[in-house]
């Protein structure tokens, strides 16, 4: 009943509900502000390592190889060419944002290598810095949503909804990452949960340009499925394998990237 009320709504609003789950699940990770205010640094690298692999993976299935397929049916320019021009669009489009805006750190170092605490104003930039990764995560939504809804083989709802779980998942140590920082700070529990989940309030919205882009500009599919994948590819190998890193829970944060990478595909080829 509700699969068959879910694939009678507008695309957009689906591309909507997709990125508003995302939106829920980083809400869920801020929340566990309510249950301590110290954050425990081996789980957190542990989830940013998986948060990595989920988003690789998706990366790849969900984004990657249906831009390759879609490139032949939708251009006539040589099939590697959507795919590639938009990979590299939205990496580097990532890089110039990157020179404005923050990148994730938790922790700074002083020259002793000792980690500080996050200053009010570190914390700000903190939340500017996870409110830009989740802006291809929900881009990325929209887009697989609004090319399901063009009828095309490779792009199914299914996979749509595959990535959006992915998506999902990966969202929930980012909350946790901006929520606990600030309560360690002094915030109250409350304002620490509202700056964490609003972190993720550009998901849903990213989701339907995503999906209304591809709508009305067909042809422009493979790029955006590829833009998305380059954008996210740059957030994983730029701000969260180093931050997972970091410190001395490198082992645990390989092992993170790599069931979460496993997860991710399994969930697309489950699904999709």
């Amino acid at each position: 009943m509700i699969a068959e009320w879910f694939l009678g709504l507008p695309p957009v609003f689906q591309a909507f509900l997709g990125g508003s789950f995302a939106w829920l699940i980083t809400s869920l990770g801020a929340a566990f502000v309510f249950t301590s205010k110290k954050l425990n640094k081996k789980l957190l690298d542990f989830m940013l390592g998986a948060a990595a692999g989920i988003m690789l993976a998706a990366s790849y299935w969900s984004l990657l190889a249906p831009a390759i397929e879609l490139s032949s049916e939708v251009s006539t320019l040589p099939t590697w060419v959507p795919p590639a021009l938009g990979f590299l669009l939205g990496g580097f489009g990532m890089r110039l944002l990157g020179r404005v805006l923050p990148h994730f750190e938790l922790f700074r170092k002083r020259e002793g290598g000792e980690k500080e605490k996050l200053s009010w104003h570190r914390s700000i930039l903190l939340i500017l810095a996870i409110t830009l990764h989740n802006i291809p995560e929900g881009f990325a939504i929209g887009v697989a949503f609004g090319g399901a809804a063009l009828g095309i083989p490779s792009a199914t709802l299914a996979g749509a909804i595959a990535l959006t779980l992915g998506i999902g998942i990966q969202d929930f140590p980012e909350g946790l990452a901006v929520s606990m920082p600030l309560r360690r700070e002094g915030l109250s529990r409350k304002k620490s949960f509202f700056y964490g989940q609003l972190s993720g309030v550009v998901e849903p919205l990213a989701a339907m340009l995503g999906a209304f882009l591809v709508l009305i500009i067909r042809p422009i599919l493979p790029y955006a499925l590829s833009f998305a994948a380059g954008a996210m590819i740059f957030v994983v190998a730029e701000d969260l394998i180093p931050e997972s890193r970091e410190g001395e829970n490198a082992d645990l944060a390989m092992v993170g990237l790599i069931l979460g990478f496993t997860l991710m595909m399994i969930l697309d080829v489950a699904l999709g």
